[in-house]
């Protein structure tokens, strides 16, 4: 007997029959997502085939050169959603300012935010990257979006997911209510939920950070550090492995798999600037799909869906993983404050 195949659509129609999460409008919104990041993954799969591989000569709001396939994906996120009437407007993170759904077409109630490819600096060398996304409802009675509108905490997010441009194409999803993941069967073009209901499990012997800033770090990193590296002779007796791919959606996958904590705290460098993590398009939809797979997400003081955006291309520090491994680097910072 052939398995049963659910597709993402008939996935998202069941699920707002159970829960009424899902209108018609989202679930449109979404469908067209993921098709634009089945197409980022056609061209990252292309490699220097597509002239896709490099340098685009240019910087983003940030100052941070732009790969050719960065800007590639903006486009095509953009294209993709703009048309279709379920969106007031659109934030990147490699736009300065928000893009407002032109006159032309039909105006929508929601937002899309999104990270059009996260992990450039593997791009050239073959490494797994990805598409994080996450989508917020336009304040009430307000037609024409503006910044300040999408300047909400994480909790208000109505979905947020990522695709992973891999050895398999994968997509992670959560509309609020559990987080399932996605496998693109290249021959059909479809997702099929391949990772329901997924799990982090609440403890962990594996954390991922860049030790390269290590002699930056403050008090409750450095201890948290020292204690790990001390393994089963330390005080949280265990060893512990580390694995960095410097790519979010890759850690952060393999964490959502398996377990583990992924940790990009403030330094002494970035602390003027908040951290290195950008809270709406990054940390924020990361952090909502970590909770709805029971583990948690922080800036170190407070759950980061709780904190609330100043600005558009706000930065933070993160600790997000395996639920007791975040409470505990959380409870070290709280005592040194």
């Amino acid at each position: 007997m052939r398995p049963k195949r659910i597709s993402l659509t008939q996935h998202l129609i069941e699920e707002n029959r159970r829960y009424g999460t899902v209108p018609e409008e989202l679930r449109l919104l979404l469908e067209v997502v993921c098709r634009a990041c089945k197409t980022i993954g056609n061209s990252v799969g292309k490699g220097a085939l597509g002239n896709i591989l490099g340098s685009n000569q240019t910087e983003n709001v940030q100052g941070e050169v732009q790969k050719k396939l960065d800007v590639l994906s903006n486009e095509i996120l953009l294209e993709s959603n703009e048309w279709g009437g379920y969106l007031a407007a659109i934030a990147s993170e490699e736009m300065e300012t928000i893009h407002p759904i032109s006159k032309t077409y039909p105006h929508g109630n929601y937002l899309l935010l999104f990270d059009p490819l996260d992990g450039s600096s593997n791009i050239d060398v073959n490494v797994s990257i990805g598409t994080i996304f996450s989508v917020l409802a336009m304040p009430e009675d307000k037609t024409d979006a503006t910044e300040a509108d999408f300047l909400q905490p994480g909790r208000r997010q109505i979905a947020a997911g990522y695709a992973l441009y891999g050895p398999q194409t994968l997509l992670v999803l959560t509309t609020g209510r559990g987080t399932n993941g996605f496998t693109l069967d290249r021959e059909m073009g479809s997702w099929v939920l391949t990772h329901p209901n997924m799990k982090i499990p609440e403890n962990t012997s594996e954390y991922a950070v860049n030790t390269s800033n290590q002699r930056r770090w403050f008090a409750p990193v450095k201890r948290y550090f020292d204690e790990m590296q001390a393994g089963k002779q330390g005080p949280l007796g265990r060893d512990f492995n580390m694995r960095w791919v410097a790519s979010m959606v890759t850690d952060m996958h393999r964490i959502l798999t398996r377990g583990g904590i992924f940790m990009y705290p403030a330094d002494e460098r970035t602390v003027e600037a908040g951290g290195r993590i950008r809270l709406l398009y990054e940390a924020n939809p990361m952090a909502m799909i970590v909770e709805q797979a029971g583990g948690a997400a922080t800036n170190g003081l407070i759950p980061m869906l709780d904190v609330i955006p100043e600005k558009l291309h706000q930065r933070v520090p993160v600790f997000m993983g395996s639920k007791n491994e975040v409470e505990r680097i959380t409870r070290y910072h709280k005592e040194t404050r």
